[in-house]
């Protein structure tokens, strides 16, 4: 029998890792080249010192890249045991109540519009074949053989990150002091359109839409903190 299947729609396990791992990516990037962005440019506006530019960027970096993957291990763990929890709960149920999950499983494709009988012998069959896929599937929506992994999204965001940093750094570090500013917000706002174009093609969104509220927020970001900075630079000794 052959494959069917359209060649672009995304079929077979591993998909929700794939999208979970673009997802962590995606916005690893867009928050490494915001935050280190807005961080020295805002140096940028209290000194033209490039040592003070390079060791407040490295530092951006190097946190920045720490505390993401810190934080999508814990989200994607936190995930992770939800799924696993409830499917030892379905497991218990389908050992202790069999005909009632039957009819549970029956009455749920019922609900998607077939008639009794066939409701009744998609059920049957389902679960002689595998119970438990069976219901995981249609009442919960979980691929037990396709869980999200939070080494790949930990992995996926500080790589993402650190990528989308070098980017604010090498523009705020490379030309001489009195470009270094308008050099980083084109290369950062060039850069959010890009990912934000990304970003809507992953989600299937519109992707002007996207890339503009990124681009927008992005460059209040770089002007709050340019002005911060050059006020603190201008006040502070």
């Amino acid at each position: 029998m052959t494959d069917q299947s359209h060649p672009d729609e995304p079929h077979g396990v591993g998909l929700g890792q794939r999208l979970n791992w673009l997802r962590a990516g995606v916005l690893g990037a867009n928050d490494g080249i915001v935050s280190v962005a807005a961080l020295v440019v805002g140096v940028a506006g209290a000194t033209t010192d490039l040592g003070a530019l390079f060791t407040a960027g490295i530092a951006g970096l190097v946190g920045g890249a720490i505390s993401m993957a810190l934080g999508e291990y814990v989200s994607v763990s936190s995930q992770r045991d939800s799924e696993r929890a409830l499917i030892a709960k379905e497991q218990a149920e389908l050992r202790d109540m069999p005909d009632e999950e039957l009819a549970e499983l029956t009455q749920l494709y019922r609900d998607r519009g077939l008639t009794e009988a066939t409701a009744r012998q998609v059920a049957v069959e389902l679960t002689a074949h595998d119970a438990l896929a069976a219901h995981l599937e249609v009442e919960l929506h979980i691929d037990q053989d396709d869980l999200v992994n939070p080494w790949h999204a930990a992995l996926s965001s500080a790589i993402s990150f650190t990528l989308g940093a070098l980017l604010p750094l090498l523009a705020i570090l490379l030309p001489p002091p009195e470009w270094r500013v308008p050099v980083t917000f084109v290369a950062v706002l060039i850069a959010l359109a890009a990912t934000g174009t990304v970003s809507a093609q992953l989600g299937g969104a519109p992707r002007l839409r996207a890339a503009s509220r990124l681009v927008v927020g992005g460059a209040l970001a770089l002007v709050a903190t340019w002005l911060i900075g050059t006020l603190l630079g201008t006040t502070v000794v």
